[in-house]
């Protein structure tokens, strides 16, 4: 990461814009936070001690101007941001411009994080992925936390394989819940929270299922890398689940000790794979 480029933050929901508001700092590096207004929570920002402006979705005019003011080269987008109606949106001029450029091509949700790179770089920002800001952050191979997986939980673990890469394919999701080789859920619109919420519903008599996430194939990987933190695992938890396995170098692990202190706690495993 550069020490002397200032940092646009585009901060979305999670804990996610906060890590990376940390690291500037622990690195002396400037930085200022573009959050979304509906979607950042207000408390991670405030908490960031950075200088911020706050915008809607629409207003791409105007945070344009904002990361100018703030002297930003590079951008990082980071944390989840729902996918609003076009009223919801009401878009400015700038805004209006690039949905009337890309049109169906926006349809799908990698394909419109394509798109809005691709704009945002054509206004002369470089955006980075935030495996380049946060350093450690990407899964690693092998058990990460709790008990090995056994014969049943392996199983299920290459049954969400399978299922993962379909969903990708189409671009429809990241993540899938097997249980005794049976898919409870996959995930489409709603994230994996209510996914995992939705699992726990209809989970069967017996040993737990897995959650599995994997980066979509051919996905950007600068913005929208699937990620787990201790909620994740939380809720997993709640599910019934028996453990949680992620792409190995193509998931964000969001605060990798407090994740496995939590994974062991629960008596969950969190496994990197290489599918």
């Amino acid at each position: 990461m550069s020490e002397r480029s200032t940092l646009g933050i585009i901060a979305g929901g999670g804990m996610l814009p906060g890590l990376v508001a940390a690291a500037c700092r622990s690195e002396g590096r400037p930085a200022h936070l573009l959050a979304l207004s509906g979607h950042a929570d207000p408390a991670v920002i405030a908490a960031a001690g950075l200088p911020v402006d706050w915008i809607r979705l629409g207003e791409a005019g105007t945070g344009f101007a904002h990361l100018r003011r703030a002297g930003v080269a590079e951008v990082v987008m980071v944390g989840p941001v729902r996918r609003p109606s076009l009223a919801e949106l009401a878009p400015d001029w700038r805004t209006a411009r690039f949905f009337a450029r890309v049109g169906l091509k926006a349809l799908g949700d990698d394909g419109l994080l394509r798109a809005v790179v691709g704009e945002i770089e054509s206004e002369g920002f470089r955006v980075v992925g935030v495996d380049q800001v946060l350093e450690g952050c990407l899964a690693e191979a092998g058990r990460q936390a709790g008990p090995a997986p056994d014969e049943q939980a392996e199983a299920d673990i290459a049954r969400g394989v399978v299922v993962a890469r379909a969903l990708g394919a189409v671009d429809v999701g990241q993540s899938v819940v097997v249980q005794q080789g049976l898919v409870l859920g996959v995930e489409a619109i709603e994230g994996t929270d209510r996914l995992l919420a939705r699992c726990g519903e209809l989970a069967r008599a017996g040993v737990g299922g897995v959650l599995v996430k994997l980066k979509k194939p051919g996905q950007e990987r600068r913005v929208d890398l699937p990620a787990i933190g201790v909620r994740t695992v939380e809720a997993a938890a709640a599910a019934g689940l028996r453990g949680i396995a992620v792409e190995a170098g193509g998931a964000l692990v969001l605060g990798r000790a407090e994740v496995a202190a939590a994974a062991e706690r629960l008596g969950l495993f969190v496994v990197g794979i290489t599918p």
